[in-house]
């Protein structure tokens, strides 16, 4: 017979998969990474599609985000399409992004990240129903959020003056390994929450959950603004 395993113990592996990696430097780009990728010439398909998948699996900003969405969704089918949603907007940005050169300020664009992370943490608390009588359009925002995702990276990689010989292919093999990590990390996710919600404490602490959620995205936009007001 399996031993139910405690649900202390499936929240806990919730927060290794998002914060455990967040020493590798999260939503910027490692220092030894960030050297490779200005210093490479040419294609390098191989390396830049391993340091995409890299970022995604160690982005806790993304994670989160991605954490919210999936929360009360059961269905794969649903699964499926509010990450491809997302899949979309941060891939369209990400490569209009570096390829066009366009810049916006990285700190405000950080902070409107955290800022998707409070929305669907709300959103998951029902608190739109209550203060405003109406529920947003959550495919919608998860499309426009995963623009702002899209830019924040590509604001992290314009740093970084990629050389312009192979850009083409080396940013299109980044995005496709972002995509891939994208779908091991949520694999992983997928697989906790599942033996979460076979718990008995789920409905009591999934409130909880959305409460910290929130609060973590409230640090994440007060250390970008924090950012913005003293390097800016």
């Amino acid at each position: 017979m399996m031993q139910r395993v405690p649900s202390g113990r499936i929240l806990f592996v919730l927060l290794v998969l998002l914060f455990g990696s967040s020493l590798a430097g999260a939503h910027g780009v490692a220092e030894g990474d960030a050297r490779f990728m200005a210093q490479s010439s040419g294609a390098q398909l191989a390396p830049y599609l391993y340091l995409g998948a890299k970022h995604m699996a160690t982005g806790y900003d993304h994670l989160l985000f991605l954490v919210g969405v999936i929360f009360f969704l059961y269905r794969m089918k649903d699964v499926g399409l509010y990450v491809t949603l997302f899949a979309v907007g941060h891939s369209t940005t990400l490569l209009y992004g570096v390829l066009s050169g366009a810049h916006v300020n990285p700190y405000l664009v950080d902070a409107v990240i955290g800022l998707s992370v409070v929305y669907k943490a709300l959103d998951n608390l029902g608190a739109y129903k209550v203060w405003f009588g109406v529920q947003p359009d959550t495919r919608a925002a998860v499309l426009v959020f995963g623009f702002f995702h899209g830019f924040g990276l590509a604001t992290k990689l314009q740093d970084l003056a990629l050389p312009r010989e192979g850009l083409v292919a080396n940013i299109l093999a980044f995005n496709v390994g972002v995509e891939i990590g994208q779908v091991l990390a949520l694999g992983a996710i997928l697989i906790a929450m599942d033996a979460w919600r076979r718990s008995h404490a789920f409905a009591r602490q999934a409130f909880a959950a959305n409460v910290a959620l929130m609060a973590a995205g409230f640090v994440l936009v007060g250390y970008q603004l924090a950012g913005y007001f003293t390097q800016t």
